[in-house]
C-alpha cells in the first residue's frame, strides 16, 4: 500500500511539473493575477525543479517572484523573421514602425507614473519619435493619420496581452475613431522582466543593428570539453523545444557528431519533462505535441486559407528538393479558387483577380514558419520555393483499389 501511494504521489508530481513546463514554453511570462493565475501557482510550486532543468538542459533562466514567473528564453536563431509579433485583433504581423513604437512605448512607461492615459502615452511617443536619429532612419510618427493611431493601438494591445498594462477605463477603438481616451495601470515588474538578452543593453558598445544584436545575445565561449559539450546540448535542446523541425544539414559538424551519439538521451529528457514526442527521420527530428498546445501556428486549419495551405503543401510534397516557381503556384491556385468558389466551398472573393496572390503568400508564410519550405531571398527578382523534407507528411499517394478475392465454397 505504501509503495503504491508513493508511486501515485511521484506520478502526480511529475505530471504537475510537466504541465508547468508546458505552460512556460507556451507563455514564457506568467502573471499571478491574470488568466495565467492557475499556471503561475503551479510554476511556483515546482519552481526549483523547473529552474534546475531549464538551466541544465537549455541554459535558460527561470525567475519566479510573487507577481510574475518569467522564463528568459534565448532563441537559437536571432535572424529568423518567421514568428513576428501579431496584431491581436486583425492577426497582421508587425512591421518596422510598430516595432519602433513598442520600444518607444516601453521607454515612456519606464519613466511614467503608476497610471497613464493612452493620450498621454501617445504624446510622449510622438516627442520621442522626433529624435533626429529616428527621423534620419525614416521613422515618421505624428498621430495625424488614422493608420498611425491604429499602429499605436496595436502596440498597446500587445502590451496589454503581455501584462505591461492593465486597462482601467475606456476602449482603444474610441481612440482610433474619434480621439477618445483610455486609462491604464502600469505594471513595472512586468516591464522589467521583458528583456531576455544575455547581456544588459548598457554593456553594448556596437552601433549597427546586427552587431548590437550579436552583443546582446553573445555567450562566453566554452573553455573546456565538458563546457563545450554542455553548450552544444543546450543549443540542440533549444532548437528542439523552440523550432518545428531540427534539420541535421543545418547543424555544425560538432553538433551533428554530438547529436549522433546523444540523440536518444536528449529526446528522452525532453519527452519526460514536456510530454512532447520525438519524430525521428533520416533528415532530422521534430518534437510533436500530441495536445496541440505548444505552437503559435496550426496546420491544418479550417476555412479558405487553411484549405489552400493544405493543398499547396500537398502539391509541394511531390517536389521535395526541387525549386518550384511561385508564379506557377499562383496560376494553379487561381484555377482551384474558381472551382471551389463555384462549389461554395471557399469564400466568394477568393476567385477575384489577385486573390490567388494573397492565398499563396499566406500559405507560404505559414509553411516557412513551420520549416516545411525555404523561400527565395526577398531581394531577388525570381520567386521560388524549395520544399523541405518534413513537408512529406502532407503528401498524398494515389489511391489503390484492391482486387476482390474469391471466397472458397
Amino acid at each position: 500500500m505504501t509503495s503504491a501511494l508513493t508511486d501515485a504521489v511521484v506520478a502526480t508530481r511529475a505530471a504537475e511539473q510537466r504541465k508547468a513546463a508546458r505552460a512556460l514554453l507556451r507563455r514564457p511570462l506568467l502573471r499571478a493575477d491574470s488568466r495565467d493565475a492557475e499556471m503561475f501557482a503551479l510554476v511556483t510550486r515546482h519552481a526549483q525543479e523547473l529552474r534546475e532543468w531549464f538551466d541544465r538542459e537549455t541554459g535558460w533562466r527561470l525567475s519566479v517572484s510573487g507577481e510574475v514567473a518569467r522564463l528568459f528564453k534565448v532563441v537559437a536563431d536571432t535572424a529568423d523573421p518567421t514568428h513576428p509579433a501579431v496584431d491581436a485583433g486583425r492577426k497582421l504581423a508587425f512591421g518596422r514602425r510598430r516595432y519602433v513604437l513598442v520600444c518607444l512605448a516601453l521607454a515612456v512607461l519606464e519613466r511614467s507614473d503608476n497610471q497613464i492615459t493612452l493620450g498621454r502615452l501617445a504624446e510622449q511617443i510622438v516627442l520621442a519619435a522626433a529624435d533626429p536619429e529616428l527621423v534620419a532612419a525614416g521613422i515618421v510618427f505624428t498621430l495625424q493619420r488614422r493608420d498611425e493611431r491604429g499602429d499605436l493601438v496595436a502596440v498597446v494591445r500587445l502590451l496589454l496581452d503581455l501584462g505591461v498594462l492593465d486597462r482601467v477605463a475606456g476602449e482603444e477603438q474610441s481612440f482610433i475613431d474619434h480621439g477618445g481616451d483610455v486609462l491604464y495601470d502600469v505594471r513595472r515588474r512586468i516591464t522589467s522582466a521583458l528583456l531576455t538578452s544575455v547581456r544588459g543593453p548598457s554593456m553594448v558598445r556596437a552601433n549597427g543593428f546586427a552587431d548590437r544584436l550579436a552583443e546582446l545575445t553573445h555567450e562566453m565561449p566554452a573553455t573546456t570539453d565538458d563546457l563545450r559539450n554542455r553548450r552544444i546540448r543546450q543549443r540542440l535542446t533549444r532548437i528542439l523545444l523552440d523550432e518545428p523541425v531540427l534539420y541535421y544539414e543545418r547543424l555544425g559538424e560538432d553538433e551533428r557528431a554530438y547529436l549522433t551519439g546523444q540523440r536518444a538521451a536528449i529526446c528522452a529528457r525532453i519527452a519526460t519533462f514536456t510530454g512532447l514526442v520525438a519524430e525521428v527521420r533520416a533528415e532530422g527530428i521534430a518534437m510533436v505535441d500530441p495536445g496541440d498546445e505548444l505552437t503559435d501556428i496550426r496546420m491544418p486549419e479550417v476555412g479558405t486559407d487553411g484549405h489552400a495551405t493544405l493543398l499547396i503543401a500537398e502539391r509541394l510534397a511531390r517536389s521535395i528538393g526541387a525549386r518550384v516557381p511561385v508564379p506557377e503556384l499562383r496560376v494553379w491556385m487561381a484555377g482551384l479558387a474558381k472551382e471551389y468558389v463555384r462549389q461554395r466551398v471557399w469564400r466568394a472573393g477568393s476567385a477575384e483577380t489577385g486573390a490567388e496572390t494573397e492565398l499563396v503568400e499566406a500559405a507560404l508564410t505559414k509553411l516557412e514558419a513551420l520549416r516545411l519550405v525555404h523561400r527565395s531571398p526577398r531581394a531577388t527578382d525570381e520567386e521560388w520555393v524549395l520544399p523541405l523534407p518534413a513537408i512529406a507528411r502532407y503528401g498524398v499517394d494515389a489511391p489503390t483499389v484492391a482486387e476482390p478475392t474469391g471466397r472458397k465454397a
